[in-house]
């Protein structure tokens, strides 16, 4: 009996290591990839927790500048015929020239992803909050650290025989930004503060302990564009305040908070009366009730999931910066860091987006946190595949609703995408391309090579994942114009290959991978990529399914159902016994390309399987061989992904050790030199790009619980070193709420929540049975 109790208390032992939900560090940030996102889907901050001179950078999620534009080219729909003839001919060179030359955007696009003085815009930082502390003297006992349980970061030191301590949050309650200074003795606190921005400010005025910044982004055409504002209340007990210069300047307080908000014309109010409004309703709060606020609106999002997994010593201990260290070194010796991982992607996408604020934004490509005017590649929402992997995890995470401000993106997008396909190939339906912005931008980009796929048939894939996991038939029938006309689009353009008499779709190309012709030369235009081929599927299956679902009899549902036998195959298998990329088996010019496009039917659809589809599976497996398990962060958190739904838990885990390499440079690569982790656990393109994060916590989840093959798998891709462990609160597609423990690699308890009495099938320690919902 003893030796039994002892067993299960070092058991218990190791899921308190795994609960740990800190990322924390003994020295203040040098730079911005080590600071400490904090951010309630509107506003962020990132304190850098410098002794004396702090500097917080701020961001504003609709801080875009550029404006609405038609960059569509009204000729090219004259062009498409001789393109899709030189295609016929095989002469795909001279085809992606012609596609270069009329079958792209007017004007300058995105500016090859500098676009921020263009109609196209950018992303933008809103600026900074600056602190000058006066203290003296030697710093000891450092810490700063996130918690993401509480959506809080802290500074912590002692300098001059006094404690002092900085707390840090964004409120969910009310859309401000909270920092408080304090110390254990009184008449400590002495700073000056100030706000600092590049360029574009219009106004900055002090008026007592307020500061308040107004002004404008550049439009793109000349003009001002959107308009934001800022203001800072600096509430402080004791002491002296008075302002100097562009300070506000604190001298002998016990302690102060300041108050932070800011907003933007792009929700269709005047920002300086909003944000003044929004100071208004908390200034005369204490901290106290401002903390007690605002975790009482996040708290029960975060906890809606918990994911413990054992571990046989606890590395909570160890600095986070350590700890990456020590992961990629043996992930076998820290469960607990995965389990943070997978948590801290659920927190960033808590953090990045609002879904109960009307014209809320999704998360683009940093979140919604960066530090630069001109960010990397516009900080967009790039949309042959990044912006989709944002969302890959919310409905498993049980965060369903925050995918509702990307779905009504799409649906945008859609009304745009109506110009775009009467533009390129006068077409009915709607269209979009790689690349889109706050305006609705559609058009393709500036080069074929990365900018001639479309993506509206992938976007549909989210409306679909939806309905599966929410079961919801009103929003179904919401969204089923959005589909259809997304098909409606696809339908009218397809031709048919004369080699194989397939419907394929063309122009188009494998996103951003070229290959090598018989004449030497190298091309990306093609015909029926495989990727196109996948969508155009799953699309399709899609309106036919919701047809029937909501019993609308529509004869064009039932038209699909005769195209749809008229497609290529899901996989072709190549004589090397990989998955086909092209519909020709050419010779690959990047091997290890950074995007794997030919598998999406492994993820995010379900055309390959080990189990209903082996062959297919097989072949994945030999493409991923050859295509390595390095890459850009993003790439390798997608291999984790396809390794889960290989069914392989030690591949995916290897994958999410070389996802955590720690990074440190921040120069854009595309070979996947530099990829990894930051300090801060941002994940590394190179430069930062939050794709990775969300990518790698699906994967995670993805390695525990899979649906989408019909039936709920339970610990589908359990890596060897995940031996002990227990979840609640993950999501399968039906709208079940699973809570399951396992031991020793099985399941031991299992709870399936949803509607009482319905039969669920479960593959459970590898057995099928039926499970009675109670």
């Amino acid at each position: 009996m003893k030796k039994v109790v002892l067993m299960s208390l070092c058991l218990w032992t190791g899921f308190l290591s795994a609960q740990d939900s800190k990322l924390w560090y003994k020295e203040p940030a040098k730079v911005w990839e080590e600071t400490l996102p904090l951010g309630n889907g509107l506003i962020g901050m990132m304190p850098d927790g410098k002794v004396n001179d702090e500097s917080i950078v701020l961001n504003e999620i609709s801080m875009w500048s550029g404006s609405p534009q038609d960059a569509n080219n009204y000729q090219a729909m004259n062009s498409v015929g001789e393109i899709q003839k030189l295609l016929f001919e095989g002469k795909n060179d001279l085809a992606e020239a012609l596609v270069n030359k009329n079958f792209v955007c007017v004007g300058a696009g995105s500016g090859q992803g500098n676009g921020a003085e263009a109609p196209y815009g950018a992303f933008q930082n809103l600026g900074f909050m600056n602190f000058l502390f006066f203290h003296q003297g030697e710093t000891t006992d450092y810490k700063r650290w996130l918690d993401i349980a509480d959506a809080k970061a802290v500074t912590s030191f002692n300098t001059d025989g006094v404690h002092y301590q900085r707390e840090y949050f964004t409120s969910f309650d009310k859309n401000v930004g909270v920092v408080r200074l304090s110390a254990d003795k009184k008449k400590s606190i002495e700073f000056a503060m100030h706000f600092y921005r590049d360029q574009n400010i219009e106004d900055y005025k002090i008026n007592g302990n307020e500061i308040t910044v107004t002004g404008s982004l550049p439009d793109g055409k000349g003009g001002r564009g959107i308009q934001y504002a800022a203001k800072f209340k600096v509430l402080s007990k004791g002491g002296t305040l008075q302002n100097h210069d562009n300070q506000l300047i604190v001298k002998g307080a016990d302690e102060a908070v300041v108050l932070f908000a800011a907003s933007t014309s792009y929700y269709g109010h005047d920002p300086k009366d909003y944000v003044s409004k929004e100071i208004q309703k908390v200034e005369k709060n204490s901290y106290a009730k401002l903390w007690k606020a605002h975790s009482s609106k996040y708290k029960p999002l975060f906890n809606r999931v918990d994911l413990q997994i054992a571990d046989l010593t606890s590395k909570a201990d160890i600095p986070t910066k350590d700890r990456l260290q020590a992961f990629f070194k043996d992930p076998s010796q820290d469960n607990g860091l995965a389990s943070l991982y997978f948590q801290f992607g659920r927190y960033l996408t808590i953090s990045s987006t609002s879904p109960s604020t009307p014209k809320a934004l999704p998360p683009n490509l940093q979140g919604l946190w960066a530090h630069q005017i001109q960010t990397p590649w516009n900080g967009d929402y790039h949309l042959n595949i990044n912006a989709q992997m944002n969302h890959w995890g919310v409905e498993v995470s049980n965060l369903s609703e925050y995918h509702k401000p990307f779905i009504e993106m799409i649906k945008n997008l859609a009304k745009e995408g109506t110009k775009t396909a009467k533009a390129y190939y006068n077409a009915p339906g709607w269209v979009v391309y790689m690349m889109t912005n706050p305006w609705g931008y559609t058009a393709p980009g500036e080069h074929a090579s990365w900018g001639a796929s479309t993506a509206s048939g992938w976007l549909c894939n989210h409306l679909w994942e939806h309905y599966q996991f929410t079961k919801d038939e009103a929003y179904l029938k919401e969204v089923y114009p959005v589909l259809k006309e997304a098909a409606v689009f696809y339908k009218a353009t397809m031709v048919k290959d004369p080699k194989t008499g397939w419907l394929v779709t063309s122009p188009s190309v494998s996103p951003e991978n070229g290959f090598k012709l018989p004449n030497g030369k190298r091309a990306a235009v093609v015909m029926g990529p495989t990727i196109d081929n996948q969508i155009v599927r799953e699309l399709y299956e899609s309106v036919i399914k919701s047809n029937e679902i909501l019993g609308l009899n529509d004869d064009f549902a039932k038209q699909l159902q005769g195209d749809i036998k008229q497609l290529p195959p899901a996989v072709v298998v190549s004589k090397s016994g990989r998955v086909m990329e092209w519909l020709e088996d050419y010779e690959e010019v990047e091997p290890k390309h950074r995007h794997v496009s030919h598998l999406y039917g492994l993820y995010p659809a379900n055309f390959i399987s080990p189990v209903s589809s082996p062959e297919w599976a097989e072949a994945a497996k030999k493409t991923l061989a050859v295509r390595g398990d390095e890459g850009t962060g993003w790439s390798r958190a997608w291999k984790i992904l396809f390794w889960a739904r290989l069914h392989d838990g030690d591949h995916s885990l290897e994958i999410l050790r070389q996802l955590l390499q720690p990074a440190y440079g921040s120069g854009t690569t595309y070979q996947g030199a530099g990829a990894g982790t930051y300090p801060n656990l941002f994940c590394a393109h190179p430069p930062f790009q939050i794709d990775g994060n969300f990518g790698g916590s699906a994967g995670i989840a993805e390695m525990l619980i899979q649906s989408h093959d019909g039936y709920i798998h339970l610990l589908p891709a359990l890596p060897t070193a995940w031996k002990d462990g227990k979840v609640s609160g993950l999501k399968a597609r039906g709208n079940y709420t699973v809570d399951f423990e396992w031991k020793d690699g099985k399941v031991t308890n299992l709870q399936i929540k949803g509607k009482k009495g319905e039969q669920v099938p479960v593959i459970k320690n590898g057995e099928k049975i039926n499970y009675t919902v109670s």
